[in-house]
């Protein structure tokens, strides 16, 4: 009994320092040409920072419905 009571409290203590290692994204696509807008956000852990970088290539090739190509603008919390 107590020591599946210490494991809980010892998962509770890795999940706390794992949340400190987030970095928080916000991106912002908005076309030069038409009054569109839009934000997204998400949060990454610091080690799985790859995942990050391949989100934000995708998001740099979007195109507006008018065929302009989207502005995009990064919002960081680390």
């Amino acid at each position: 009994m107590e020591i599946d009571s210490n494991k809980s409290k010892a998962d509770n203590g890795s999940n706390k320092s794992e949340l400190g290692d987030l970095i928080k994204v916000k991106a912002i696509l908005s076309c030069p040409s038409c009054s569109y807008s839009k934000a997204f956000k998400n949060q990454f852990q610091q080690k799985n920072i790859e995942n990050m970088v391949v989100n934000l290539k995708i998001f740099d090739w979007m195109t507006c419905s008018c065929g302009e190509l989207l502005n995009l603008n990064l919002e960081f919390e680390i």
